[in-house]
């Protein structure tokens, strides 16, 4: 769904057009008055099935200001009784008695005596959802899509139903849809999305101030008026785009979510302001715009084609209107009873204004109300207007129901002018032109395609015939070398054969053999046989070049040979030298079982209270955040990570945790989370790329007790500025927030939670941490519930708290908090009294430092963060926290209206 924000008016661009509803084209009455279905008259889809006339006759008789009167319809429904009614006044009759046959209803005055009224229609208890939209709101909506302005309004008492048949959605059953629903139904039915719009907006006139119901913020919306047509708009109100009837419904849940209502002793659920649906309808004229000219089209078509097509803009507004109520029934008191005033004081204004305009007064005090200033069109305007006035049959509420049904008579009384705005669509000539000129660079550019297409036809297939024509050429020359071969050969055998019998008749014949033709026969024999010589001279040189390359391929073959036999070499010095390692790693894995011991021996001597000395060997990892317990040994400690470093160094240490047995890369985590602890040794590890091999075990070890080392060693990484910034780059956040999902031992969670921790101390990291999800692990830890791992978190989002804040004075930062946003308020707030004193003294500091900014302070009211700052000011241990929270508290002007309107002196 598209929202954009529209000022409500119409734009100054196009010519507008005001044009009166023709006598000659509408079936109505002459009158004006609005008809039902069930009326003699033709419907009002009629007016749509009309002629609609020229776009130059429309500009011509758009001088002409005669418009068409049109009253004001007035229906009247009956509400059934309610359960509290059948019980309560089951000995007394219905004060109203309707006749909907004669459009008529009886307001008994007592048992014997009445006063009939007659509506333009009587509805009663037994009429459909459907029957009241289709003679109440259907002609209304027939008449917008035509071009009119229209309104459809509920006027009655608390609880008569005007809700139920305005807005009623039906999501439990479709026949109870009321007329909002049914309406937007018949719109989007006869609207051509292509050409036509709706837009809506939804908003609620509360206490006297315009609040908009899809965008809660926009609570106070101005009115602005044309001052030349005297056109009422509302430029702060948000307009939705409405494309299908989904999204309208959603519209509809959403504002109706927005809306006020309160518990009074007449409807569990009374409205506390008047609700307005404003449809915004624009519409293309048919048969006014001309299609754009075709190729073949003359020179006039073409001037038609710029010329711009006219569209019509008509608005409906629904009007959902707070009950009427009697201070003394409803029980109204404190709040209630203020909406309870400003809500009669909007209808009594609006009732002087309807007596005013049905006695023709020559002033109507439109600008006694918001109310009046937005229904100006509406009665007395230009709108075609319809009415439903509700009512109950209980006789205790006789008062209210005459009031209604007087309010219905006047309001039958006004008369409407009605009037259709039509304007010329610059627009929309502009987007069919640009689609024009589309469509020609389309055909332009297929046209060119086609023309490079037929260029690379016409090529292959000269390429085709080239081919076929060398193919024919080469076949033809191979039959004529063929063919004269086969008779150089015959010539031969001839040749032979005639040589024989010659030499045969010169036997024969001596005297009469000529010498020489011999010599000739001789000559020529001799040239074919020089012809054969050469030929096979040709065929010889083929062979020996055949010969060379056989020898060239056989003294490559010979060097990829020696080249296995080196590569093979290779490999057995390899497999020697790794042989070798094997055996090194061997007595390393023993040196660190050896020092594992030692240092598991060391621990829990030091665990008992005994005095211990430290062995020459490296003792057993301790776990992080443990070492500024443990005194004069670190002394001792730290002569043994020297020896370590002297016999194996680092780099071997850093090479284990890479071994494929899980044993040893234990022994190797454990050692380095000990150097890893001295400052002096953090920045060995990182330059060794320790801090990537301990991210790489995070990811891809399943060892709970690799991950419960690991996560040590980074979080006594993280404490460093520098380390916090490489980790964070190398995903190391990340890492930290699966292994938190992932482990469910308290001690593993509370090393990742205290990495994290220290992260969240630096400023300039907390966007990519909560990007990645460090925050929300933080939360998801709490789920262990041990103390030490609550007490991480709370120092983890108090550090958190506390960089935001610095962010917030130095100006880096803007907008709401990223905890408040990532959901971790309620469990600040619900540990903030914690037992602990560490988790307690970490989320009373975070508290503080969240309600330093204004921006969070409704946040923090709604989940009852004032209180524990209350608490907190009063009852802390420690002094600096307690003056925070009394400086943040007379600081804020939110929490200082709280308190006063929660009527708690704090100053």
């Amino acid at each position: 769904m598209s929202i954009s924000y529209r000022n409500g008016t119409l734009p100054k661009g196009p010519l507008k057009v005001d044009r009166p509803l023709s006598m000659n084209s509408s079936t109505k009455s002459s009158s004006g008055s609005f008809k039902s279905k069930n009326s003699g008259h033709a419907p009002a889809s009629a007016t749509r099935r009309k002629s609609t006339g020229s776009v130059v006759n429309s500009a011509v008789n758009a001088k002409d200001d005669n418009s068409v009167s049109g009253r004001v319809r007035v229906a009247v429904r009956l509400r059934p009784r309610n359960a509290e009614e059948m019980e309560s006044d089951a000995d007394f009759a219905d004060c109203v008695e309707l006749q909907p046959e004669l459009k008529r209803l009886k307001l008994r005055r007592n048992n014997w005596d009445s006063d009939t009224y007659e509506f333009d229609e009587v509805l009663t208890e037994f009429s459909s959802q459907k029957r009241v939209y289709e003679v109440v709101a259907k002609p209304v909506v027939e008449s917008v899509l035509d071009g009119y302005n229209g309104t459809v309004m509920a006027y009655g008492q608390t609880g008569t139903g005007k809700t139920y048949t305005l807005g009623r959605l039906g999501e439990e059953d479709t026949a109870d849809r009321g007329i909002m629903v049914r309406a937007m139904e018949d719109i989007l039915a006869e609207i051509t999305p292509e050409k036509d719009s709706i837009s809506v907006s939804y908003f609620q006139l509360y206490m006297e101030s315009i609040q908009d119901l899809l965008n809660p913020m926009n609570d106070n919306i101005s009115i602005v008026e044309d001052p030349k047509t005297g056109d009422v708009s509302l430029p702060g109100a948000t307009t939705v785009d409405i494309r299908d009837q989904k999204s309208f419904l959603e519209l509809l849940r959403v504002g109706e979510a927005h809306r006020f209502a309160a518990n009074t002793k007449l409807n569990t659920e009374s409205s506390r302001s008047h609700a307005m649906l404003m449809v915004h309808v624009e519409r293309s004229v048919k048969g006014r715009d001309s299609a754009i000219s075709s190729e073949n089209g003359s020179a006039s078509h073409t001037a038609k084609a710029f010329k711009p097509p006219v569209v019509r803009k008509s608005k409906l507004v629904v009007v959902d209107l707070a009950g009427s109520e009697r201070i003394d029934k409803s029980g109204s008191e404190a709040h209630t009873l203020e909406e309870a005033k400003s809500i009669n004081l909007s209808l009594s204004a609006l009732g002087k204004c309807i007596n005013a305009l049905a006695e023709n007064s020559a002033h109507v005090p439109v600008r006694d109300s918001k109310l009046t200033r937005l229904l100006r069109d509406s009665f007395g305007g230009t709108a075609r207007t319809s009415l439903v006035i509700t009512i109950g049959p209980s006789p205790r509420h006789r008062g209210e129901t005459a009031s209604t049904i007087m309010f219905g008579q006047r309001a039958m009384k006004v008369e409407n002018m009605l009037k259709i705005k039509e304007e010329f669509d610059y627009k929309s000539l502009s987007r069919r032109l640009e689609m024009q000129l589309e469509k020609q660079i389309a055909e332009h550019e297929r046209q060119q395609k086609g023309f490079k297409d037929d260029i690379e036809r016409i090529t292959r297939e000269a390429q085709i015939r080239i081919a076929e024509a060398e193919k024919g050429y080469a076949e033809a020359l191979e039959r004529e070398r063929s063919r004269y071969q086969n008779d150089y050969m015959d010539a031969i055998s001839k040749l032979e054969e005639q040589w024989a019998a010659n030499k045969q008749k010169q036997e024969n014949e001596k005297a009469k053999s000529s010498m020489l033709s011999a010599s000739l026969e001789v000559a020529e024999l001799k040239k074919l046989f020089e012809n054969e010589t050469i030929s096979r001279k040709v065929a010889e040189e083929e062979i020996d070049n055949l010969k060379n390359q056989l020898a060239q391929w056989k003294r490559s073959e010979a060097a990829g040979n020696s080249e296995i036999l080196k590569l093979r070499k290779m490999l057995e010095d390899e497999k020697c030298q790794k042989a070798k390692l094997e055996e090194e790693i061997a007595v390393l894995r023993n040196q660190l079982m050896q020092l594992s011991f030692e240092a598991d021996e060391t621990r829990r001597n030091l665990d008992r209270g005994e005095t211990v000395n430290l062995p020459d060997t490296l003792d057993s990892p301790i776990p992080p955040f443990m070492h500024q317990h443990l005194g004069d040994s670190g002394n001792g400690e730290k002569a043994s990570m020297a020896k370590l470093f002297e016999q194996v160094g680092l780099q071997k240490i850093l090479s284990l945790l890479e071994s494929e047995d899980a044993d040893v890369q234990i022994h190797a985590v454990k050692v380095v989370a000990n150097l890893a602890a001295e400052e002096a040794n953090q920045e060995r590890i990182v330059k060794a790329g320790g801090l990537k091999s301990l991210l790489t075990l995070l990811r891809s070890s399943n060892d709970e007790t690799i991950h419960r080392v690991a996560a040590g060693a980074i979080a006594n990484l993280a404490m460093n500025e520098t380390n916090q910034e490489l980790i964070m780059s190398q995903g190391g956040i990340s890492l930290l927030s699966v292994t938190a999902a992932k482990a469910e031992d308290p001690q593993t969670l509370r090393m990742v939670a205290g990495a994290i921790a220290n992260l969240c101390g630096n400023e300039k990291l907390q966007p990519k941490l909560r990007g990645e999800g460090g925050v929300k692990a933080l939360l998801g830890m709490v789920r262990c519930r041990h103390p030490d791992v609550l007490a991480q978190v709370a120092r983890g989002i108090a550090n958190f708290a506390k960089c935001e804040s610095r962010a917030y004075t130095q100006g880096y930062k803007t907008g709401k908090s990223l905890l408040i946003e990532d959901g971790t308020l309620p469990w600040i707030v619900q540990n903030a009294n914690n037992e602990a004193s560490p988790i307690r003294r970490h989320i009373e500091l975070a508290l503080c430092h969240l309600a330093q900014h204004e921006i969070n302070a409704k946040d923090m009211i709604k989940v009852g963060a004032l209180w524990e700052l209350v608490r907190i000011s009063r009852d802390c241990s420690r002094d600096d926290i307690r003056t925070l929270a009394y400086r943040t508290l007379t600081s804020s002007p939110s929490f200082q209206a709280e308190l006063k309107r929660l009527r708690i002196d704090y100053g």
